[in-house]
């Protein structure tokens, strides 16, 4: 017997086994006749049933009784901690106004941004409860959550505790990215280097001392930063040694994505005016291509980003909720996949690949999680369904039968 399976805590049996690896050469990396043992929350081994010995072992046995097991769930791209709603946009927009328009006039980010600031950090844990609890209902096992609605250290600090105080009530694992510039806020309206200042100078270095987040993301567009401004985050980032996101290309060009990619960042996102410079940019690099479909359908837009040219160049596609209170109310990492299918043709498999392997790429913890490998979190998912197709092909019904984190099961 396999010296690893021998001592693993637990075992599934009668599995079928969607490891997502790019090694395994079949859809969804996909093992028949295969037992998947868990020990000390990783996955201890992999092997062909015909090469095990039940009697010989002593440990728990999960039979999954021919359903489908696939890593869990990773929403690689969220802003879900924040306070207020913004429903009277929403209604603004079905009136004609755009998203643009309605920034400028002192709505979208910035009302978002006063209600946060009026909300301790206990208020934001509650406020963000449900939308977190609606994710992992639904089998997300990994969430990234940006700070971005403070706009002050002392704003944006309250903002990345609460996420970690909040998923540490749930069987999680937790990535925080600080937002700082995601807007401009008032008191620097006609002094915005000023504010790239205070975040360079005091909140990236504040939040790297505190332990506080994982990356520093930064909304490049004609509504927030320059490409100058967005390469002075990026230094003070990696001098701070922490991974570089960005929100690029989403209403306009900016070339912020090949800016990106010269910095190795992990991922870039939105992407729906990326151009073929761009991508030939991010080819060069380990950067992940983060498409958010819930925001396009949101916003009503119709330029799609560029699915067959990332294709062409083999750029990595990542697939996330982008859950936000203005252009992304959507806590449902599920409805993604089917948006990811059915507005950007991705297929079923590479929407999946956009929730598990190429999202824990994006967050730079592919190392550790997003496919079902000896050695990685026994971070699982048991699906009540006949092909992993069907996690994007259908939506609203309720085919998550075991959620595993870590090798735990936990209600669902």
């Amino acid at each position: 017997m396999n010296q690893n399976l021998h001592n693993s805590e637990k075992i599934w049996i009668n599995a079928r086994i969607a490891t997502m690896d790019p090694q395994v050469e079949a859809p969804y990396g996909a093992l028949k006749n295969h037992v998947i043992g868990v020990k000390n929350g990783c996955i201890s081994a992999l092997l062909p049933v015909t090469e095990i010995n039940l009697d010989d072992f002593h440990g728990e046995i999960i039979n999954a009784q021919g359903l489908w097991l696939t890593p869990g769930l990773i929403d690689s791209h969220t802003h879900l901690v924040y306070g207020g709603q913004r429903a009277g946009e929403f209604t603004q927009r079905l009136q004609g106004i755009s998203y643009a328009e309605i920034a400028k006039s002192g709505g979208g980010i910035l009302s978002t941004v006063t209600a946060t600031r009026n909300l301790d950090e206990d208020q934001l844990v509650e406020q963000s409860r449900p939308r977190l609890e609606a994710l992992v209902a639904e089998g997300v096992t990994t969430v990234e959550i940006k700070s971005g609605y403070g706009l002050t250290l002392k704003d944006e600090l309250k903002i990345l505790r609460a996420a970690e105080k909040l998923a540490a009530d749930y069987p999680l694992r937790l990535r925080r990215t600080l937002l700082a510039a995601h807007t401009v806020p008032p008191e620097y309206k006609s002094s915005p280097d000023r504010y790239v200042d205070l975040v360079c100078n005091e909140i990236i270095p504040q939040v790297a001392v505190e332990d506080l987040a994982e990356a520093v993301d930064v909304f490049c567009e004609t509504i927030a930063f320059s490409l100058e401004q967005c390469e002075r985050i990026f230094t003070a980032a990696q001098k701070a040694e922490l991974g570089i996101k960005i929100h690029a290309e989403q209403l306009s060009n900016s070339h912020a994505s090949a800016l990106a990619a010269g910095y190795n960042a992990w991922s870039v996102d939105h992407l729906e005016y990326l151009d073929e410079a761009g991508i030939a940019a991010l080819q060069k690099s380990e950067t992940v291509a983060t498409l958010l479909p819930g925001a396009f359908y949101f916003l009503g837009e119709t330029r799609k980003p560029p699915v067959d040219l990332l294709r062409k160049y083999r750029v990595p596609i990542a697939l996330a909720s982008d859950l936000n209170p203005g252009s992304s109310p959507l806590a449902s990492l599920r409805l993604m996949l089917n948006m990811g299918c059915v507005l950007f043709s991705l297929t079923p498999e590479e929407a999946l690949k956009g929730t598990t392997c190429h999202a824990s790429q994006a967050l730079g913890i592919a190392e550790t999680t997003g496919t079902l490998s000896v050695g990685k979190a026994a971070d699982m998912l048991l699906w009540d369904i006949d092909d992993p197709a069907q996690l994007a092909y259908q939506f609203g019904e309720k085919s998550l039968r075991q959620r595993i984190f870590a090798g735990e099961i936990s209600d669902v």
